[in-house]
């Protein structure tokens, strides 16, 4: 599980719908007021418009078709025509256009003198602004894509540290710490606890961070074959953190992908400045958090640990966090799994004598005729004018000679 002081203020959440609406109903806004300016004219116009959006659209996607498949037929697409058709013409484009071409044919659309001057302009225009990039995307809007595709940098180093690592290392910790705690003593907390600093800067030694975080010694290794690789070896090491005399010990590691995207922000090549290193921080804190979440086997397993970089000048930092986490899971909830009660039912004893069989409490009770032998009871039959007459011993009577 995830636990970050202050998190909403670090973490980024997913992008909303709000430009799409937005955008929408300024659309609609203008449409309205178009049509209160030139009512008469307004049907002609926007055909005109939405036709030459359409055309637009389709001449730019037949230079983005001329590049592919001049260029790259073969390497990306192996020579494939559909996938190239696929990637550069949208649905609703093709179908514009083919509804534009019928009604052309057809003569349901006709254009005037001026329109038809008017229609090229448009195209014109439209082109060179789209190749100058004027119309390009804007870097919100890349970065929403990539978000959404799961394109960045954070995604592909957070799906690998969690099938490459976690997904079997944490699982077995359980064993691992219970191995431990026989014979060293009890952990402070179970779970792999996961530094993720801001600023991607992973030390090789938390001691270097702070002199109150000590390395004690190493879990029990596990080892697998993995990637032709026999008897892979992978440890986890246990760490006592003291604070105001008071000494606590857990599992802990810096996250490992970070030293990667520290790495490549000191490379120019790399294209990857300190700004977009923090952002991809806080995107792989949010992609492993949800990768860790959605799994039954790691879930309560682990703790993510995200350091601020804005604490220079505080030796003891990271121990204060790491503590503070600690004391936090000492007040969460655990729910136990659910146990199936027993089918057994056993007796409410009310009065007489308890006897016990086979470890459990029963009361006895006196034999009574009526409750041990269950019988039919029926009234004997009375004229209406008679009297009432008492016939108590009449239900201790047998069936038989009821009848």
């Amino acid at each position: 599980m995830s636990g970050v002081m202050g998190e909403e203020d670090l973490v980024p959440r997913a992008r909303s719908r709000l430009p799409v609406v937005c955008s929408a109903g300024l659309g609609l806004l203008m449409l309205l007021v178009a049509w209160l300016l030139d009512p008469d004219r307004f049907s002609e116009r926007a055909g005109m418009i939405a036709f030459c959006i359409t055309v637009e659209t389709f001449i730019h996607s037949m230079c983005l078709f001329a590049e592919e498949w001049l260029f790259h037929s073969r390497q990306r697409y192996h020579g494939r025509i559909n996938e190239i058709f696929q990637a550069c013409f949208r649905g609703h484009v093709v179908f514009g256009m083919c509804s534009i071409f019928l009604m052309l044919m057809l003569g349901v659309v006709s254009f005037s003198g001026e329109q038809r001057s008017t229609i090229p302009l448009m195209c014109a225009v439209y082109l060179l602004l789209k190749s100058l990039g004027f119309m390009g995307p804007a870097p919100v809007e890349i970065s929403e894509i990539c978000e959404m595709k799961k394109m960045n940098v954070a995604h592909g180093l957070a799906w690998s540290f969690y099938i490459g690592y976690l997904k079997f290392v944490l699982p077995d910790l359980q064993n691992k710490v219970s191995q431990y705690s026989s014979t060293k003593g009890k952990l402070s907390s179970p779970r792999l606890h996961i530094l993720l600093p801001l600023n991607a800067k992973v030390p090789t030694k938390p001691e270097e961070e702070d002199t109150n975080v000590i390395f004690h010694e190493n879990l029990p290794e596990l080892e697998r074959d993995t990637a032709g690789v026999r008897k892979r070896s992978y440890k986890n090491s246990v760490y006592k953190i003291t604070q105001d005399k008071e000494t606590f010990s857990c599992v802990l590691e810096y996250a490992t992908p970070l030293l990667t995207l520290y790495q490549m922000s000191h490379e120019s090549s790399a294209g990857f400045g300190e700004r977009e290193r923090k952002q991809q921080v806080l995107l792989f804190y949010r992609t492993l958090s949800q990768i860790l979440e959605d799994s039954l086997e790691c879930r309560n397993h682990y703790r993510l640990i995200l350091l601020d970089d804005e604490h220079t000048g505080d030796p003891h930092y990271l121990s204060r966090e790491i503590i503070q986490h600690l004391k936090q899971q000492d007040r969460e909830i655990h729910m136990d799994p659910i146990q199936e009660q027993t089918n057994e039912i056993h007796p409410v004893p009310e009065k007489g004598p308890i006897k016990y069989f086979n470890g459990v409490r029963h009361a006895t009770y006196p034999e009574d005729p009526i409750s041990n032998d269950p019988t039919l009871m029926f009234s004997q039959p009375q004229s209406l004018r008679s009297e009432p007459v008492e016939t108590t011993d009449y239900f201790n009577q047998p069936i038989n000679a009821k009848r």
